[in-house]
């Protein structure tokens, strides 16, 4: 249900109508839980308008709304504020046609297709943390934006074309047998060394850095055996990729990468040329911000923000080669023309902040209507505030971290089964401890607020109390496990209710405000809401479950009711972790 959008249209209908106004904004806030559920601010603002004294109107505004049905309390407190309570009954119905009606997760108007840019790794390099913000981060917008009704195509732009190819080529011509490293059987690990070395020994010998070029040259140009070689590179990374990308549960529509794009980048700069948006400096392309005038290019209310016109935008470099904003140009164009889509969003660290205003504003200079975001976000980082890295100073692998996740999940859950905490039999171990483990790594990030830095803290993460994926999914198991010692299906748990205690009307009220969340999120692109809601709904079920009875209630009546309160928690916090990528467990 969307409360506060269901909540501000009848209070604002009873203030229109006892002020015979049109319309009016009641201008609701959440409240301190000790005055109420919902606060009315619009008193001060009426009254100006009604020549009345501010707590007057707030009077005439709590007389107005105490005839809803939604409304149980309305009092006036302070200079005019209106604190609300919500009606039980009225509450017991909403949610009632919430476990009806598939948790009504309010829609967004007007409904757009979006394609969601995300992850985005480098061919014939490990997959590191520092891709696993991009990663969960862009999945989980992907799941929120269609849950509220948008066309959503998530996009793995991968770093699949440019200078790395010519050093991998003549890197394998020159140390493939030195380090037994052959084409066919190479891993990932193994290009990714080669690499590094041949990255290290272009830098020293010029000689070497020529025959890189050369080799680069030749594949930019079509050679057969060159391109051969460039499928394998992005093959055998594939493979690769896409086993952690099943393990953390991520799917792509499209996996567009550079090379893509790269037949078109003659046309980009053409077309820039053409407009007069670009010259020539010093050899290379550039479009230079501060000597444009948008008005002279049909953009009258366009402004260039001044950060911009401080750095060009190069597109072709002094040796003829296009760069990362040429390909960026070529990819807006191709996701308005070819996906018609309404919206890009790009899910990219913070640093490149400056690179997408660039790139956006070169689009719109263009006459591209399609809208951009980015979605940025800050840094992991380790015990000593600064990036996560190998004791070494490399950077951790994706892989290895999500198996140390896994292997200290399966510890934990050994360690509680065996002090009677949980009940996960051998046979199920591996399977329990690879969703808790992947799950907690997600959690932990999408927990935060994405634009700001975090530590990651082992402890922290895989835990089953506090503010982590696997104390929710123990709640989830628990309510599950309410419906098999009653002998009573999951998908067939009684939906009316009637709240007599104050433990659950508290449960109701946290269950009543997830539609909006799931809302906010959505237009926010900020995850972290979801995961607060969670957390505070799996608090406010352990509460109930501690001082209400549910099987045991004093009426039938009443057990049904908390069986339903029951499978509400349960489908909530089920369909929250699913818009954020993590399984659940019907039983622990």
């Amino acid at each position: 249900m969307d409360l506060e959008q269901t909540l501000a249209s009848l209070t604002g209908d009873a203030i229109a109508k006892a002020f015979d106004l049109e319309s009016a904004d009641p201008l609701l806030r959440a409240a301190d839980p000790k005055f109420g559920d919902y606060q009315i601010n619009a008193a001060m603002k009426l009254a100006r308008s009604v020549g009345k004294p501010p707590r007057e109107v707030g009077a005439e505004i709590a007389e107005a709304i105490r005839s809803l049905d939604a409304v149980a309390e309305a009092e006036v407190a302070g200079p005019g504020f209106v604190n609300v309570k919500l009606d039980n009954a009225w509450l017991a119905n909403e949610l009632s046609l919430d476990l009806k009606g598939d948790l009504r997760i309010p829609k967004a108007e007007p409904k757009e297709k979006i394609v969601i840019d995300y992850s985005s790794p480098n061919i014939a390099k490990q997959m590191h943390v520092g891709h696993l913000r991009s990663t969960v981060l862009g999945h989980a917008l992907v799941q929120i934006l269609r849950s509220v009704g948008h066309e959503v195509i998530g996009d793995n732009h991968l770093g699949d074309w440019g200078t790395q190819f010519g050093l991998l080529i003549v890197g394998l011509e020159t140390w493939g047998t030195e380090l037994n490293v052959e084409l066919e059987s190479a891993s990932v690990k193994d290009l990714e060394q080669l690499y590094k070395r041949a990255s290290a020994r272009a830098k020293q010998d010029e000689e070497f850095a020529e025959r890189a070029r050369g080799e680069l040259a030749k594949l930019q140009r079509g050679d057969e055996a060159n391109l051969a070689i460039w499928r394998r590179f992005v093959e055998v990374t594939l493979k690769t990729n896409n086993a952690i990308y099943e393990r953390l549960g991520v799917r792509f529509e499209e996996t567009l990468g550079e090379s893509f794009y790269n037949e078109m980048l003659p046309g980009v700069v053409e077309e820039v040329t053409s407009r007069g948006l670009a010259r020539e400096d010093q050899g290379a392309l550039c479009v230079f911000f501060k000597e444009i005038d948008p008005k002279e290019h049909g953009k009258p209310k366009m402004q260039i923000p001044k950060r911009l016109k401080n750095q060009p935008v190069i597109l072709r470099k002094r040796d003829g080669a296009a760069t990362y904003s040429t390909t960026d140009v070529a990819t807006i164009q191709h996701r308005e023309n070819h996906f018609k889509a309404d919206r890009t969003i790009y899910v990219v660290d913070d640093r490149q902040g400056l690179h997408f205003a660039q790139i956006f504003a070169l689009a719109e200079l263009l006459g591209l209507s399609i809208k951009a975001d980015h979605v940025g976000f800050g840094k992991i980082l380790g015990d000593d505030g600064t990036p996560l890295k190998t004791r070494g100073g490399d950077n951790i692998a994706l892989g290895a971290l999500l198996d140390e996740a896994v292997a200290r999940a399966k510890a934990l859950i050994e360690e509680k089964s065996n002090e009677g905490v949980l009940r996960i039999s051998a046979d199920e171990l591996d399977a329990a401890a690879e969703i808790i483990g992947t799950g907690a790594v997600k959690f932990g990030d999408l927990a935060q607020n994405r634009t700001t830095d975090y530590r990651f803290d082992w402890e922290k993460l895989i835990a089953f109390s506090g503010n982590s994926s696997p104390y929710l999914q123990y709640q989830y198991a628990r309510c599950r496990s309410v419906f098999r010692e009653a002998g009573i299906e999951w998908e067939s748990a009684p939906t009316e209710m009637v709240f007599t205690e104050a433990a659950e009307g508290d449960l109701a009220r946290e269950l009543a405000r997830f539609g909006d969340t799931v809302a906010r999120a959505a237009k926010r692109y900020e995850p972290h809401l979801i995961c607060e809601r969670l957390y505070e709904l799996a608090r406010a079920f352990s509460r109930f479950w501690t001082q209400c009875r549910v099987l045991g209630a004093e009426t039938e009546e009443a057990k049904m009711s908390r069986l339903a309160l029951v499978a509400l928690t349960g489908r909530q916090l089920e369909r929250g972790l699913e818009l954020i990528g993590i399984g659940v467990l019907e039983a622990m």
